[in-house]
């Protein structure tokens, strides 16, 4: 690709019911690296990598088309928020007020709520061409939308920051006190979303020494983060996912897996939070953040009943979720990290996902 090639493309990926087109736009890099984003629920729709021999596939899992988007809801590459996971009972005290939110998930709200950001149509602010190209995407959440207080004004920018190299940055003004947790859920599957293999011997690395015990209902627990040491939560060093993930622990079936929290250190300073490496296709993502809490989810709920990317069905351990965030819960915790947003203030999360390549077979 040359100097003078353009990097940045833009198309139409489908119209909603209501005839509002659905704008997709495809970020290109080197060797074959693209981002594709859609502007319904300014999601991740496609992320296509080279492995270790240059053939490109695509590493999230996702739909073909807008249909199957709108048909089922699974957060498959989207935006999430106002407040990404779980708050207990939908239900917080915010300066002394008592905040009910609308609930979807049992008795707690999850995600934002039963029409979280996933199921907004977002607008492109800005799209930017060059060696860095980058597409930057808006949305307007109403004062009680949801049940969240204020009238809140977000920004989502993917840019290209290296060859192969993806940032996520967000950006959100309230004009009265909120909390606000947003994040990217993409499922990765470095073997390729429609390679037909799970991820249970995909390799990760988590730096973080501490994670949050939940129970049945994936509310953290009233107690203080728990060490991963002997336990089947332990990343620090290289381990397979599936390594343990059947060993007989009561967080492992709460979780019907991996569907946790990770305490991160050094909030607020961009660094390294994870490792994920596939043994086959030799595919590597590193995962840099400056939030508080990675949630690990091992595809806990794939149950066979989506169709995805090339009429594949998606079932349990077909991908993995690694979401940068604030903990679950936070604003119920005055020993977690805060979520609260006041006036005059900037939320800002800013996340890269770096891939590059160990000299797989494929």
């Amino acid at each position: 690709m040359t100097e003078t090639t353009p990097r940045i493309a833009r198309d139409v990926f489908g119209a909603l019911p209501d005839g509002r087109p659905v704008d997709r736009v495809v970020l290109s890099g080197a060797h074959g690296f693209q981002a594709h984003v859609i502007t319904y629920g300014a999601a991740l729709q496609a992320l296509i990598v080279p492995n270790a021999v240059g053939r490109c596939e695509d590493v999230v899992l996702g739909h073909d088309d807008l249909a199957g988007y709108l048909r089922e809801r699974h957060f498959f590459g989207a935006t999430v928020g106002r407040y990404a996971n779980r708050i207990a009972n939908g239900r917080f005290v915010l300066d002394g007020e008592v905040v009910q939110l609308a609930t979807n998930n049992g008795a707690h709200a999850l995600h934002g709520g039963p029409e979280g950001f996933d199921r907004k149509l977002w607008r492109i602010a800005d799209v930017e061409d060059g060696a860095k190209p980058m597409v930057t995407l808006a949305h307007v959440s109403a004062h009680g939308e949801e049940g969240y207080p204020g009238r809140l004004d977000i920004r989502v920018g993917y840019r290209l920051t290296g060859p192969t190299e993806l940032s996520v940055s967000f950006e959100a003004r309230v004009d009265r006190p909120t909390i606000v947790n947003l994040t990217n859920h993409s499922f990765f599957n470095l073997e390729g979303a429609a390679s037909g293999v799970d991820i249970l011997d995909h390799r990760l690395t988590i730096a973080a020494d501490r994670f949050l015990a939940i129970d049945p209902s994936a509310i953290p627990l009233p107690e203080a983060p728990r060490a991963v040491a002997d336990t089947p939560f332990d990343f620090r060093k290289s381990t397979a996912v599936g390594a343990r993930i059947r060993c007989h622990d009561a967080q492992l079936r709460n979780g019907r897996g991996y569907d946790h929290n990770f305490c991160l250190d050094d909030a607020g300073e961009l660094r390294l939070a994870a490792r994920l490496e596939a043994p086959r296709s030799g595919r590597i993502l590193e995962l840099l953040t400056d939030q508080p809490g990675l949630q690990i989810y091992s595809g806990n709920y794939l149950d066979g009943s989506v169709v995805g990317k090339r009429g594949r069905f998606y079932r349990q351990s077909d991908a993995i979720c690694l979401e940068p965030q604030v903990w679950p819960d936070a604003p119920n915790r005055a020993d977690f990290p805060s979520a609260r947003l006041a006036p005059g203030s900037v939320y800002r999360h800013h996340s890269v996902y770096r891939f590059s390549s160990a000299g797989g077979p494929t």
